[in-house]
């Protein structure tokens, strides 16, 4: 199988960056095509402008200059060359350390020049299907937190919560089965064994990466939202916030 690596950590000695090459190297012991791309080492530019869209004249409306220049294969180079490597991959990891509670920035504006409308979005499917249904997505972040305060009743909240827009509205919206993400807590404050063990982890992850149940989100398509695309009735009932969103709860 074919995983495209996505990494976001300006430090080649950090902690982000050393369980990538573990986990390259894992893969690709396991037999798969990996296919990285380290944004920094890339020298990624985040930024949308319509400079990605070279045949586009007059007035800026993202959506349409993009999905025009997916059509037309005049987009940005660097950008076709990630939609290259997206579409040919089974799987994607994306890597990252956990900053304000999100991605870097640098992570972010890869999603928002990659993922254009005819590719992430505007498809006519979404919540489960789209153009990327069929791959998997595993997202392995270090944090400077404890794990235990990175728990549903820790102060921080779970991980799948605090990253619920790339879980839920990025990787389930264009189709993709989201996993349960990978937490490396305390990397700040890691030594050789803290590394070793989270490389096994991550070695554990990635030898199930194609048979692991996904989380449980409610496709859009299954019946479960009304025509306003709001949860039915019956539905969970009572309960609000993101877990009325998942058809099963997890342990």
């Amino acid at each position: 199988m074919e995983i495209l690596w996505l990494s976001a950590h300006p430090e080649p000695a950090s902690l982000t960056a050393h369980l990538s090459r573990e986990g390259v190297r894992a893969a690709r012991a396991l037999g798969h095509t990996v296919t990285e791309s380290d944004l920094y080492a890339m020298g990624w530019d985040p930024v949308v402008t319509a400079a990605d869209y070279p045949d586009h004249t007059g007035r800026l409306l993202v959506a349409d200059a993009s999905h025009e220049a997916l059509v037309s294969g005049r987009i940005a180079p660097e950008v076709r060359a990630e939609q290259e490597k997206l579409l040919r991959a089974d799987a994607l990891v994306v890597q990252f350390p956990l900053w304000w509670y999100g991605p870097p920035a640098i992570l972010k504006g890869w999603f928002d020049r990659v993922l254009v409308k005819g590719l992430g979005y505007g498809t006519g499917e979404r919540y489960g299907a789209g153009a990327l249904a069929g791959k998997r997505a595993l997202t392995v972040v270090t944090a400077g937190a404890r794990g235990t305060s990175m728990a549903p009743r820790g102060i921080h909240g779970s991980l799948s919560q605090i990253l619920w827009p790339l879980l839920h509205g990025t990787y389930f919206y264009t189709g993709m089965a989201a996993l349960e993400p990978l937490l490396v807590p305390s990397a700040d404050r890691a030594d050789e064994g803290h590394a070793a063990e989270a490389a096994d982890r991550l070695a554990a992850r990635l030898a199930t990466l194609f048979t692991e149940d996904p989380l449980p989100y409610r496709s859009e398509s299954g019946g479960d939202y009304d025509e306003d695309l709001v949860l039915r009735p019956h539905i969970a009932p009572g309960e609000t916030g993101l877990e009325a969103h998942e058809a099963a709860r997890r342990g």
